[in-house]
């Protein structure tokens, strides 16, 4: 799986959720390997879209259209300014990845200090079920330079908030601790989807 991240300042939300409304009704369709995505803007107005496809080379392949590029240039213009892009190839899934019911949304983004056990943390489910049962879903997207991308998804923001009080057992903590640096949250509180089957 091959993962794309876009963020950026955007105070035209109904503009760009419109946009991207638009490029699933119209695009996506005719996009070979593109599976998904979710999306959101945070309390400070930045739009967060981590957008999923079945390889790097498939999503080239849309990205090099003249039809994509065209979008591209009408909706790039909704940003306050330039956005990012995390283009991730070491994509790791938990609980089978997002899922479309979540209520609430976290995106966790950092430096990957030891990869391999971040990896390993998200794939222990037994783990991660004693330690947030709150947790429905998650994706982990490490780009080449070393940053990640989590995507952690919730029933409801009530059950996350709730999930943040219990304290963590000390080992996972520290596992956690001293596998990323540099962290930032972003709250989605009214994410929304788009699915290949959806």
């Amino acid at each position: 799986m091959f993962i794309q991240v876009i963020q950026g300042p955007c105070t035209r939300q109904d503009e760009m959720r419109a946009a991207m409304e638009q490029w699933r009704t119209e695009r996506a369709p005719d996009v070979v390997g593109w599976l998904g995505g979710t999306y959101g803007f945070t309390d400070d107005g930045m739009f967060v879209g981590v957008v999923r496809f079945e390889s790097e080379e498939k999503a080239r392949s849309n990205s090099d259209s003249r039809e994509q590029s065209a979008w591209w240039e009408r909706t790039r213009e909704l940003f306050d300014a330039e956005p990012e892009f995390h283009d991730c190839t070491d994509v790791t899934l938990a609980l089978d990845g997002g899922s479309d019911e979540a209520g609430f949304v976290q995106v966790i983004q950092g430096r990957a200090v030891d990869a391999d056990r971040l990896k390993a943390m998200m794939t222990d489910t037994q783990q991660m079920h004693e330690a947030r049962p709150d947790i429905i879903g998650a994706t982990l997207a490490i780009a080449d330079d070393g940053t990640f991308t989590e995507t952690v998804a919730f029933t409801d923001e009530a059950s996350a908030r709730r999930g943040e009080q219990e304290e963590m057992p000390a080992a996972m903590r520290e596992q956690m601790e001293s596998a990323m640096a540099d962290v930032r949250y972003l709250d989605l509180h009214q994410p929304w989807f788009a699915s290949r089957w959806g």
